[in-house]
C-alpha cells in the first residue's frame, strides 16, 4: 500500500518561501534567482534534469509551483522517461491529447518525501542567509561615515551591541565610546559607521562616537551652511569628552563661517556638545597663514609673538606668563590639539623684556659643555635669562636632559647675575 504524505512537505517549501519573501535586504531579482535555483536541484535530483521544467514563482504570495513538460510519443517509443511520455499514459491526464504534443503536469511537492523537501528547505534558508549577510555589508559598506541611530540591545564590558531599525547587529566598542558615555539596555544611541569587516562570512558594523567623522556629520545635521557647502569643514581634532577644535572656511565673504557653525548665543553647537557630553568645542578660522593659524588654534590663550621653523615644523610660542596656562589648557589638552591642527610641534615660552644684562648661552661653553648648550638651543632657549625664566619640570620635558643637569645649569646662569 502506497503511503499517504500530508501537506506538511509542500506546506514546508512555501512557509521558507513565505519567510524569505519578507527579508528586507534582499532584491526581487536575486530572490527569484535563489529560488529557481534551490528548486531546480531539487527536481534534477529526483528527475535527473530540470531542463524540461517550468517553475512559477509568486513573490507577493509567497507561493510557487511547478510544471512538467514533457513530449507524447507513441506507446513503446519512450527513450527518455524524463522528456517522454506514452500516447496511452497521455490521454489518461487529457483524452484529447496526440502523440508530438507536449503534456504539462503540475509537480506535487508530496511525491518528493519529507527528507527531500527539508533538504531544500535548509538549503534554501542556507543561501537566504548568506545573501542576507552580503547585502547587509553592501549596505552598510556604502553608509561607512553615516550617523546612524540605532537601540542599545546588550552592553558587555568591552563593547556594546546596537540594534538598527531593521534588526542588523551593529557593534559600539568602549574604545569608541566618549569616556562619560553611560549606555543601557533601550537606550537611543548616535554613532558614525567606523568601518565595515566581513569575518567567516559574517558582517561586523563597527560604529564610532569618538571619530573626528562623527563631530564631522554633527555639524552638518545642526549646520545648514556646512550641509550646503558653504561653509566647509577643514579639519577636525579631537580628545573625546575633552575639547574639541574645528578649522572651518567659508567661500562666501557674506558668511561669517564661525558665527554659523556657533549659532545665536550657541543654539547650534549647544546640541552638537550635548551630544558628546559637554566636550568643550573651539570653532577656529582656517587660514594659509600659519602663524595666525597657529595663533588662532591656541585660543583663548594671546600669543605675543611665534618664531617658525618650516623645516623641523616647530613653532616656538612666546605668551605673557597669565596666558601660559590658557594656552597648555587643563591636561595638556589646548597645546596638543593646537599642534595637531596646525601640524606643528609648538613650544610655550613666557615673554620676557629685553634685557641688557642678559647674556648669550655661548658665553658659558668654558663652564656648560656645548651639547647641553645645543639642547637648550633646540628649544628656543637662546640666552641665560630664557632658560631661568623657564620652570625645571619644563625643561627636563622638553629636553633630553637630566634634572640633575639642569640644576647644575640653573646654578650657573643664576650666579652670572649674583
Amino acid at each position: 500500500m502506497k503511503k499517504t504524505l500530508t501537506r506538511n512537505e509542500h506546506s514546508e517549501l512555501v512557509e521558507a518561501f513565505s519567510e524569505f519573501k519578507d527579508l528586507k535586504n534582499i532584491d526581487r531579482a536575486s530572490m527569484m534567482s535563489i529560488l529557481e535555483d534551490v528548486f531546480k536541484n531539487m527536481l534534477k535530483k529526483k528527475y535527473g534534469t530540470a531542463d524540461n521544467f517550468d517553475i512559477v514563482i509568486n513573490t507577493d504570495k509567497g507561493d510557487l509551483e511547478a510544471f512538467r513538460n514533457r513530449l507524447i510519443v507513441d506507446d513503446g517509443a519512450v527513450e527518455d522517461p524524463s522528456t517522454q511520455i506514452e500516447y496511452s499514459e497521455a490521454i489518461l491526464i487529457e483524452p484529447d491529447f496526440e502523440v508530438g504534443e507536449e503534456v504539462s503536469e503540475k509537480v506535487r511537492f508530496t511525491d518528493f518525501g519529507r527528507r527531500a523537501v527539508l533538504a531544500a528547505r535548509q538549503n534554501l534558508m542556507a543561501r537566504v542567509q548568506e545573501l542576507e549577510k552580503e547585502s547587509i555589508f553592501q549596505k552598510y559598506k556604502n553608509r561607512v561615515g553615516e550617523i546612524i541611530t540605532g537601540e542599545v540591545y546588550q552592553v558587555w564590558k568591552k563593547e556594546m551591541l546596537v540594534m538598527d531599525d531593521d534588526g542588523n547587529e551593529l557593534i559600539l566598542p568602549k574604545s569608541e565610546q566618549i569616556p562619560a558615555d553611560f549606555f543601557k539596555k533601550g537606550d537611543a544611541v548616535r554613532a558614525v559607521v567606523l568601518r565595515v569587516e566581513m569575518i567567516n562570512g559574517t558582517p561586523k558594523i563597527v560604529l564610532s562616537r569618538t571619530s573626528p567623522l562623527f563631530l564631522e556629520k554633527l555639524f552638518e545635521l545642526e549646520v545648514p551652511e556646512v550641509f550646503d557647502g558653504l561653509i566647509t569643514i577643514k579639519k577636525i581634532v579631537r580628545e573625546p569628552g575633552e575639547r574639541a577644535k574645528v578649522a572651518v572656511e567659508s567661500y562666501d565673504d557674506r558668511i561669517d563661517p564661525v558665527g554659523a557653525c556657533v549659532g545665536m548665543k550657541g543654539s547650534r553647537i549647544h546640541g552638537i556638545v550635548r551630544e558628546l557630553r559637554n566636550e568643550n568645542i573651539d570653532v577656529i578660522n582656517y587660514t594659509n597663514n600659519i602663524p595666525l593659524f597657529i595663533s588662532r588654534a591656541l585660543s583663548p590663550a594671546k600669543i605675543s609673538s611665534i618664531k617658525l621653523d618650516d623645516e623641523k615644523k616647530r613653532a616656538s610660542v612666546f605668551l605673557k606668563p597669565d596666558q601660559i596656562s590658557l594656552a597648555i589648557g587643563k591636561g595638556g589638552n589646548n597645546i596638543k590639539l593646537a599642534g595637531r591642527l596646525t601640524g606643528f610641534e609648538i613650544d610655550v615660552f613666557r615673554e620676557s623684556e629685553e634685557d641688557s644684562e642678559d647674556v648669550d648661552l655661548d658665553e658659558f661653553t668654558d663652564e656648560i659643555e656645548p651639547w647641553i648648550i645645543d639642547e637648550l638651543k633646540a628649544i628656543g632657549c637662546d640666552t641665560a635669562k630664557s632658560v631661568l625664566d623657564l620652570p625645571i619640570d619644563d625643561l627636563v620635558a622638553r629636553t633630553d636632559l637630566e634634572e640633575e643637569t639642569i640644576r647644575e645649569v640653573i646654578r650657573i646662569l643664576r650666579a652670572e647675575f649674583e
